[in-house]
């Protein structure tokens, strides 16, 4: 199984939903980084379950053990083992779907490609395996510059879009509402609608966009390992992610050239920013700005009709603790997937310009 994310800063996981862990290795880090231990934390407690009501209501502590590769607070440049304990399984609330498919879930495909498939919370398809990924990219963060700044929000959630362009939002209000929009009078609405349709016992989807600002020009590989495409592999491993653009995404391809190409000032920064701060997939020193799209969950908390594993019909009918919206949740995982992906890409720059290669 390709369970591998990055290139040369890599990232292996392990873990399912209802198992007694999750955990990783992260390889390739650089040796003598001091590692802030709460800003890690810190991520992992935006990302974790009950932290409104509009959320899943699981109580799990999230706490990181690392368990090699950092000496007296310091990275050895060996790898660094990590593990998040499971604290808060219950595994009965999906005993009603050990032989039942839940529509548009990976029940379905899971089984079809391993011949068995472990139903509890979904296993490694579960969602929970976010986790992993935040203790990675955030300390991925440590690895970049100091002035790098990486920046998701919630700009859409149904029809209910935030139309005030990145440039006008103030970052810092992002985590003062539930919904993680830096808008306060659209966060409002957002919210009253994930509460409408989770008292409903329906879900719902929306996007994330995400802004990375003074990232240096030349980060990126030319062909295959592009910036664009890096990211877009990242945020589509996202559970729910249904769709990737960056810069002016698909609203470019009703455009002219002459209407879409940033023209060049004297400093060589550009007079628009159509491109997303990305041309051949190389950074060039602008903003770069992608969003990504995301479907509603799967798991409703009302009846659908479905099939059994023998081809019988079914209804399945979520029970427990689910969310009826991943955006304000995906907000961390978008922002730290993106933070190692740079730090991957960062790194294999330095390693090209090396004068001992």
């Amino acid at each position: 199984m390709l369970n591998t994310l990055g290139n040369f800063l890599t990232l292996n996981t392990f873990g399912e939903s209802h198992g007694e862990a999750y955990g990783g290795i992260i390889s390739n880090v650089p040796a003598g980084i001091s590692v802030d231990f709460e800003a890690i934390q810190k991520e992992l407690d935006r990302r974790k379950p009950g932290q409104s009501a509009i959320v899943t209501q699981r109580k799990e502590s999230d706490e990181v053990q690392f368990l090699s590769g950092i000496f007296e607070g310091k990275t050895t440049g060996l790898p660094i083992g990590f593990i998040i304990k499971n604290e808060n399984q219950k595994s009965q609330d999906y005993s009603h779907i050990q032989n039942v498919y839940r529509p548009s879930h990976a029940d379905f495909t899971y089984e079809k490609k391993f011949g068995i498939r472990d139903y509890r919370g979904g296993g490694k398809s579960s969602a929970r395996e976010t986790v992993n990924w935040v203790v990675a990219g955030a300390l991925a963060k440590q690895l970049l510059p100091n002035d790098l700044k990486i920046n998701a929000f919630v700009s859409s959630v149904s029809e209910i879009f935030c139309e005030k362009p990145y440039q006008d939002l103030d970052f810092n209000k992002t985590e003062r509402n539930a919904v993680r929009c830096p808008d306060e009078e659209t966060a409002e609405k957002m919210e009253a609608k994930i509460r409408e349709v989770r008292k409903d016992g329906d879900t719902i989807g929306g996007t994330i966009t995400c802004v990375v600002q003074n990232l240096q020009a030349g980060i990126g590989e030319p062909v295959f390992n592009k910036l664009q495409a890096e990211l877009a592999k990242a945020m589509l491993s996202i559970n729910a992610a249904k769709g990737f653009e960056y810069g002016s995404g698909f609203c470019g391809s009703k455009m002219k050239g002459s209407e879409h190409n940033d023209i060049f000032n004297e400093d060589f920064s550009t007079k628009t920013n159509l491109s997303g701060g990305i041309q051949g997939g190389i950074s060039n020193g602008m903003d770069v700005y992608f969003r990504v799209g995301f479907k509603p969950v799967a798991t409703l908390m009302k009846p659908q009709e479905s099939v059994d594993k023998f081809g019988n019909s079914a209804i399945v009918e979520g029970k427990g603790r689910h969310d009826a919206c991943v955006l304000p949740r995906a907000v961390p995982i978008v922002e730290n997937l993106a933070a190692f992906v740079l730090a991957d890409l960062y790194l294999i720059n330095k390693l090209r310009k090396s004068d001992r290669l």
